[in-house]
């Protein structure tokens, strides 16, 4: 029998991103199956050592950049930019995430690609976008957190601006332009034209703080921090051994409310009739909540709750969630070979497609594949690749002997 093959197998990917979102959009559609090509600088892209290291591998790196292919090559040498040219030629998808302006500068605009090959995908990730107000500025993940008010909803009234813990700003632009890649590959089997795509942080950021934005916007409506308007039970609380979660705000939520506090009285009593009245009443809940959840441990507290079909989760430290059996039942972290940890854990499948599976390679070395792009994509000779070693178009060369562990 056959080996399965993703659902985008046959599709050519040529990544050109740094750090976060380019990347993580190139790997997305990695693990959909497609042969993504990463050219990286020589020496190998600057996040390849980034802490925090596993025996010498960078956890940063290879979340980011495992079941790819490496080229590296010098895109500031004539040699090096003919050999994107060409690689553009037979190519589906060009990503890339410099400043506005910089591709083009290299010699790379759409146009450019459009001519090379017109059915070329390109897709553009920024901080501000290739068009608006702030297009010129510099950006990284957490001003898409400010800028659109996510780290003035976060946490409770009174306290300063909070940022989220993980680049939720880089991950979610990353499937936006993933997404766009795959809507304009569906598209193109229709018009067999390419296009460009501009996905950036700041739009992802305002798309968090949609609905309170709109709120204000036709209302002047401001949102609460921390969410206290919310009926409770509705947040995270301190338990025996750490805290739970506890989700059961909505009106058809309270009667198991009731029955899992051993409250079945609360039901007729016109404090708390409506979630705008449990709002307003809240503290007899929340001391009945805490007076119980004093005395239950945490996987206790989620057996209670989810006995009487109330949503409760555990609120994991990361050395907990690490352990948690769901991600790895899951394939959502998979544990491959590396070159240089011997294995390390890097996130898998999100789709579990039925017939096509996804794909979750390993990591590679600097430059692992040049042969294997130069000579069995573009048809180049060994003399012409060695040519292109002396001429230090391409290497292999590393800087892992300076990084700790």
């Amino acid at each position: 029998m056959a080996e399965a093959k993703g659902p985008l197998d046959g599709i050519r990917v040529l990544d050109l991103g740094r750090h976060q979102a380019g990347p993580r959009a190139a790997q997305v559609l990695a693990r959909m199956g497609a042969e993504v090509i990463k050219l990286e600088r020589l020496g190998g892209e600057e996040t390849r050592y980034h802490a925090p290291w596993v025996r010498k591998q960078s956890a940063y790196w290879v979340q980011y950049n495992s079941g790819k292919k490496s080229l590296s090559i010098d895109l500031r040498k004539e040699e090096g930019k003919e050999i994107l040219r060409e690689l553009v030629k037979v190519s589906d998808v060009l990503v890339q995430n410099f400043r506005p302006g910089t591709i083009a500068a290299m010699g790379f605009g759409y146009d450019v690609l459009k001519e090379l090959n017109p059915r070329m995908i390109m897709v553009n990730v920024s901080a501000y976008g290739q068009f608006g107000p702030y297009k010129d500025q510099i950006g990284y993940d957490p001003i898409g957190q400010v800028m659109s008010g996510i780290a003035m909803v976060t946490g409770p009234e009174g306290s300063p601006p909070i940022r989220a813990g993980v680049p939720i700003i880089d991950r979610t632009t990353a499937l936006h332009s993933a997404i766009g890649a795959l809507a304009a590959l569906h598209e193109r089997e229709t018009s067999g034209e390419g296009q460009s795509i501009d996905c950036c942080l700041a739009d992802t950021g305002y798309s968090y703080t949609e609905i309170p934005i709109t709120a204000y916007h036709g209302a002047q409506i401001e949102p609460i921090r921390g969410g206290s308007e919310n009926a409770p039970p509705s947040g995270t609380y301190p338990c025996k051994d750490g805290w739970v979660l506890v989700s059961a705000g909505d009106q058809h939520h309270w009667h198991r409310v009731c029955n899992a506090l051993g409250k079945p009285e609360w039901l007729e009593d016109p404090r708390f009739m409506t979630r705008q009245d449990r709002g307003a009443n809240r503290q007899p809940i929340l001391d009945r909540l805490n007076e119980m959840l004093s005395d239950l441990t945490m996987k206790e507290a989620i057996a209670h709750f989810t006995q009487h079909d109330i949503t409760a989760a555990p609120v994991n430290t990361i050395a907990q969630a690490a352990v948690d059996p769901h991600p790895w039942e899951r394939r959502a972290m998979v544990e491959v070979p590396d070159f240089l940890a011997g294995s390390i854990a890097v996130s898998g499948d999100f789709w579990h497609f039925s017939r096509t599976p996804a794909v979750v390679g390993t990591t590679p070395q600097v430059g692992e594949h040049n042969e294997d792009v130069l000579g069995g994509i573009l048809g180049l000779s060994d003399d012409r690749i060695a040519e292109l070693y002396e001429g230090n178009v391409i290497s292999t060369r590393h800087e892992y002997d300076e990084v700790p562990g």
